[in-house]
């Protein structure tokens, strides 16, 4: 192409701008009509922007919900737009669990504390896995197609409703040379008429063509619809299972931890349990502390051997058969017929009652 050509070109491409600029200004000025959109057509373009807006803000809440921290967020946007794999994160429960599970093994899981930490810390890591699980399925099922959506089909219709603006913008001013050309001021040359009809005439099916194309991209939201209620679905019964495994390692949890919830049950007689476990939870009380157990009597028993004891924790009689406890202080205790196995019989200064037993450490 020679220098003519393109400086040619190069003008003619200025000079469409220049036309656009100048229908752009007049319409805003309102000195210049506007070619409109059927009411259908209308109807479509707005439908595709709320389907924009409300997939945004929906995806950009889930990932909020499905990792809390923003700081954590950005690493992984970062780390997907680089295409790299992202780092095995530990779960929050999972590290809780493992620091539980730690500790206990330090308390020892000979006590009841630290026997009580590991079950804990055992429950919370499968907890954590469970959450990883879900987050996963989310992201593969529910947040990636909304992310290729955003990309891919919206970014599309987006660029032809910009190009279809183009075009109008090229028909208007169309309209507008012609009529400039047949107003009677102007002066009366049949070939700048006939341009300008040829010009109409090509803007016209330029904008007709393009309007086509638009229309039927924005009519496929209808199967985007219906693709993204297929996935919210798969997202709530990935939510479902998800608290459905919660509940059920919290329920096996509760089951392990019952025997720290059961009152004594001296002489053999049937006594309400001292603590239950599940208002336990519900008052926010720890489960392992025994709540007042009624007053009841201590028959006589065949004890078994005598063993020396560490109190662990300050403990309060709640009644004439319990006895009260002093932190860090050596008691003897022995079980009984009858006795539940997680309360004692303790002896201190010729006194003798029950007490609980993860109150206790009991001495080799």
């Amino acid at each position: 192409m020679d220098m003519k050509s393109k400086l040619n070109k190069f003008a003619g491409g200025a000079g469409t701008l220049f036309n656009r600029a100048v229908q752009f200004t007049e319409e805003k000025l309102g000195s210049a009509e506007k070619t409109e959109l059927d009411a259908h057509f209308e109807n479509l373009l707005q439908r595709a922007e709320k389907t924009r807006i409300w997939t945004e803000r929906v995806l950009k809440q889930t990932e909020a919900v499905l990792q809390p921290n923003p700081n954590q967020r950005m690493e992984d946007l970062l780390y997907e737009k680089l295409e790299k794999k992202k780092k095995d994160r530990v779960t929050n429960a999972e590290q809780l669990g493992l620091y539980m599970v730690d500790s206990g093994n330090d308390f020892g899981p000979g006590t009841s504390y630290g026997n009580a930490l590991i079950k804990c810390g055992q429950a919370e890591i499968k907890i954590g896995t469970a959450e990883r699980e879900f987050v996963t399925q989310s992201v593969n099922n529910f947040l990636q197609p909304l992310r290729n959506f955003l990309e891919g089909d919206m970014k599309t219709i987006m660029k032809e409703k910009r190009l279809l603006e183009v075009k109008r913008l090229d028909l208007d001013a169309a309209k507008s040379r012609l009529r400039k050309a047949k107003s009677p001021n102007a002066q009366q040359q049949d070939d700048a008429v006939a341009k300008a009809e040829a010009d109409l005439r090509a803007a016209q099916t330029e904008f007709d063509r393009q309007a086509e194309i638009t229309k039927i991209l924005l009519e496929g939201i209808n199967s985007t619809h219906a693709h993204h209620l297929r996935c919210l679905n798969d997202f709530i019964e990935a939510q479902m299972t998800y608290y459905a495994q919660c509940q059920q390692h919290m329920v096996d949890l509760q089951r392990q931890l019952g025997s720290y919830s059961a009152g004594p049950n001296v002489g053999g007689g049937n006594l309400p349990n001292m603590h239950q476990s599940s208002s336990a939870f519900t008052n926010n009380i720890n489960p392992l502390e025994p709540s007042a157990p009624p007053a009841i009597q201590v028959t006589a028993a065949t004890p078994t051997e005598k063993k020396q004891a560490r109190v662990l924790y300050d403990y309060e009689a709640a009644n004439s058969s319990e006895l009260s406890l002093l932190a860090d202080e050596l008691i003897m205790v022995y079980s009984v017929a009858g006795l539940d196995p997680d309360w004692l019989m303790a002896e201190k200064k010729n006194t003798h009652g029950v007490v609980p037993l993860t109150y206790l450490e009991i001495l080799e």
